[in-house]
């Protein structure tokens, strides 16, 4: 049995902040993989959690017990991402002498040589010998979760008709704004829409979602075929990309975006108020591809090959730590 053929049985963790928009980047890479991963939730302690990952001492000691802790015996390989993680990553891997071979992901903030390999989003403009770039985000979207989903959900959407546009809406972050404006001008786009194409609507509220928000935006399509999703019940997610024949996303979310080109649909991006360079960059990256375009209130139908960074970074995890296990990498 060559080390490959083994894969399946090695140990993995998947360590992130316990955001869930972290965790699924790494559970994604998981099971392209096909590793079944312990999941570990870090806490940093007061004063390290709003400190910088440098600035870190002793950090394994660092963590808040309320969190998960990083202790014997060690795992094969470690999927981390989030600031929170990088500081106990690297402690780990001092403590094992390098025996876990460790994957970050996004930009860790320090030099990436110190990981035995990152994977970053373009956006984030990190470049080096055992860096992977990606376009957007990994995530757990495939045509298997797909198809299960459509099953699942196909009954609560039978009665709406087409096209069905699934909206995901975000929420105010560091960047964007989710306003009282966007929200009327969206809702004035989406009536006006429906007026046209009599189409119907699924709308997913996330966590970031302002309950006030998502109440207003309801209150402006209370004419329109909709069916509205707030968190409560079932989360229809998957169902809503799989059965939709277009997909709109607020521009707030690198996720949620990656998620919906990963369908190979029309992706259309709700623009927010602000905005920075690095999500200019990111939504510049996705409409040079064909997956993207701006949401000016109409609808209208292309096709491009689905977004699968996760499977092309999953060919690559498997390569180098198949070369690393060769050069000794995980023996005592």
């Amino acid at each position: 049995m060559t080390a490959m053929d083994a894969l399946g049985a090695l140990s993995c963790w998947v360590v992130n902040d316990g955001t869930a928009g972290m965790e699924t980047q790494c559970l994604g890479l998981a099971e392209a993989l096909g590793l079944a991963p312990k999941v570990k939730r870090l806490r940093g302690r007061a004063p390290w959690r709003w400190l910088p990952p440098q600035l870190w001492m002793n950090p394994l000691h660092a963590l808040d017990p309320a969190g998960d802790r990083l202790a014997p015996p060690w795992p094969d390989l470690v999927i981390a991402t989030g600031r929170q993680t990088v500081a106990p990553v690297l402690a780990l891997r001092r403590a094992n002498r390098g025996r876990s071979f460790t994957v970050q992901l996004q930009d860790p903030g320090v030099d990436p040589s110190r990981f035995d390999l990152v994977i970053a989003p373009g956006h984030d403009r990190l470049a080096g010998r055992n860096v992977v770039v990606t376009l957007g985000a990994l995530n757990q979207v495939t045509p298997a979760r797909l198809a299960a989903a459509a099953r699942d959900f196909a009954p609560a959407l039978a009665d709406l008709p087409r096209p069905l546009v699934a909206i995901m809406l975000g929420g105010s972050n560091k960047a964007y704004r989710l306003t009282d404006r966007v929200i009327d001008r969206l809702g004035a786009e989406l009536a006006a829409l429906a007026g046209r194409r009599r189409c119907g609507f699924a709308i997913s509220a996330s966590r970031r979602t302002d309950p006030a928000a998502f109440s207003r935006l309801r209150a402006r399509l209370a004419g329109a075929r909709a069916v509205w999703w707030d968190g409560k019940g079932p989360n229809p997610y998957f169902g809503y990309l799989a059965l939709a024949d277009a997909v709109l996303v607020t521009a707030d979310s690198v996720n949620m975006a990656s998620e919906a080109c990963a369908t190979g649909k029309p992706v259309y991006i709700v623009p927010l108020e602000g905005g920075s360079a690095k999500f200019r960059r990111f939504h510049a990256q996705l409409a040079a591809a064909g997956m993207t375009r701006p949401f000016a209130g109409a609808i209208e139908s292309w096709s491009y090959a689905p977004l699968d960074e996760t499977a092309r970074a999953a060919a690559e995890v498997r390569r180098r730590l198949a070369a690393w296990r060769r050069d000794g990498g995980g023996r005592s």
